[in-house]
């Protein structure tokens, strides 16, 4: 039975990293994704940056970045916004496994991966 329970725990939080030294924390990706959400003024976003602020996990942020994109892409256009989450992307690095991680689009020709 104790076996079995530490399956069920094993199963609930992810692996740690392999890496002893990360280059960024999950508290960095956080406020960083916080910074770019800035004052949203209107209200309409507002609810974006809570969600940040109380993500669980690392996992939980990477699927926030869809809601970053659009607010970004609503003030500043999808051209800056795009290049303001690429960088926030490479954050996310040494935390994801392999299957979560960004592939090369055939879509965007300006990037030579």
């Amino acid at each position: 039975m104790r076996s079995s329970f530490y399956a069920l725990l094993a199963r609930i939080h992810p692996p740690e990293p392999e890496s002893t030294v990360l280059e960024y924390s999950v508290d960095g990706i956080r406020e960083s994704m916080l910074e770019l959400v800035g004052d949203a003024p209107d209200g309409s976003y507002r609810h974006i940056g809570r969600r940040i602020r109380y993500a669980v996990d690392v996992h939980a942020l990477w699927y926030l970045r869809g809601d970053l994109m659009a607010l970004l892409a609503g003030r500043h256009g999808e051209v800056v916004a795009r290049e303001k989450i690429e960088m926030l992307t490479e954050m996310f690095e040494e935390f994801l496994p392999q299957g979560l991680k960004s592939r090369p689009s055939p879509l965007n020709p300006n990037k030579n991966d």
